[in-house]
């Protein structure tokens, strides 16, 4: 707060300490707060290793949270991402993780900035995520900007003299965001019941100030897939609801050939062993008896396992896990290319008959073929 408050520039950006930045990643941020003023903005967030300091590329994710007030990562609806241009859209999220994101510098005063009665750590990015929609701004992450973060094992300092500032901060949030729903919250931290929490009057009258819509149209508009404690199977940590498990539609079928070797994507064995990598044989020698590219974006082997890239970006083939992000992949009738959305990339024979992700051309060597619709 006192960084904000010394700030000149029109735009503040919050980035925590230990980030490291990828070449044009702040013009995509400036250009939407540009657009629209009350649009705060978050990048997305790729992983470096505390250990290696290894840099890894993070799926399109966005952000939740349970009745714990506790953030999480959680996939983007799948609605939301039909089209391939979809994916380089800016994407609305419910919150955000806190330590990285761009916004106005006047909308940031407008708004209350951050709740000063709060403790060190803890809450306070989901204070100020239901704060934006609530009461007229909107949240969102851009995929055409990229940063990364260094991810700890453990926090560096301590909150020894100040308590459990995750809860007292929690506790703010809910008597002041969460209007009847925060029940929910002190369902899960009963052990919360009656501890002080500070004064909130000053925040109560923001929100008054600034005529916010209420946590029920928080609910229904902007995280409708935010499950009730109550509600049937889940129990009271479910964050989101339970996608119905039906067969998906299949799309396309058959053999798939590579046009650059003429050659039939297979596994090494048997189509039902796990963690196989792929590759590619003659086609009338494949153990595979199919592949299938279905509704839900999963390329199966004989209906049985999913082929996944992870961060190696070695294609296998796995359980599938219906959750799309490692097992996602998008068929473009017209460049033939089969696109893998976590990692970006498309999948490509070698000269070793084996098969890698690269960057997206027009080689034959990324060209794929069913052999049967």
């Amino acid at each position: 707060m006192i960084g904000a408050k010394r700030a000149t520039g029109d735009v503040l950006v919050f980035l925590d300490s230990h980030c490291e930045v990828n070449k044009e990643w702040l013009p995509p941020l400036l250009e939407r707060i540009k657009e629209n003023p009350t649009t705060v903005v978050c990048p997305v967030i790729d992983i470096i290793s505390s250990d290696t300091f290894e840099y890894q590329s993070s799926p399109l994710v966005r952000g939740g949270f349970n009745w714990g007030l506790h953030f999480s990562w959680e996939p983007v609806p799948k609605h939301l991402l039909i089209q391939p241009e979809d994916f380089v859209q800016p994407i609305r999220s419910p919150t955000m993780a806190g330590g990285l994101f761009a916004m106005d510098r006047n909308y940031f005063d407008q708004i209350g900035q951050y709740d000063a009665g709060m403790n060190i750590w803890g809450g306070e990015n989901l204070e100020i995520s239901f704060r934006i929609w609530m009461c007229g701004g909107t949240l969102e992450i851009i995929p055409c900007s990229r940063v990364g973060h260094l991810f700890r094992k453990w926090r560096p300092y301590g909150s020894d003299s100040q308590g459990d500032t995750m809860s007292y901060n929690s506790m703010r949030v809910a008597e002041v965001w969460l209007d009847g729903y925060k029940k929910y919250f002190y369902q899960i931290k009963k052990d919360l019941k009656g501890r002080p929490f500070g004064n909130v009057s000053s925040r109560l009258a923001l929100r008054k100030r600034l005529n916010c819509k209420s946590f029920k149209w928080y609910v229904e508009n902007v995280y409708p897939e935010l499950r009730l404690p109550q509600e049937g199977g889940g129990g009271a940590g479910t964050m989101w609801q339970q996608l119905v498990q039906k067969s998906p539609v299949i799309m396309r079928k058959g053999n798939l050939v590579n046009e650059g070797s003429s050659l039939c994507l297979d596994t090494p064995g048997r189509a039902s062993e796990k963690k196989a990598t792929v590759l590619l044989r003659n086609c009338h020698e494949t153990n595979a008896k199919f592949w299938s590219l279905n509704q839900d974006h999963e390329l199966k082997i004989d209906s049985l396992l999913c082929l996944e890239v992870t961060r190696n970006q070695v294609p296998k083939v796995m359980k599938c896990h219906g959750q799309g992000e490692t097992q996602e992949w998008r068929y473009n009738k017209k460049t033939l290319q089969l696109y893998h959305t976590a990692s970006g990339l498309c999948m490509t024979s070698t000269r070793t008959s084996s098969v890698k992700m690269d960057i997206c051309d027009d080689h034959p060597s990324q060209k794929w073929q069913f052999t049967y619709d």
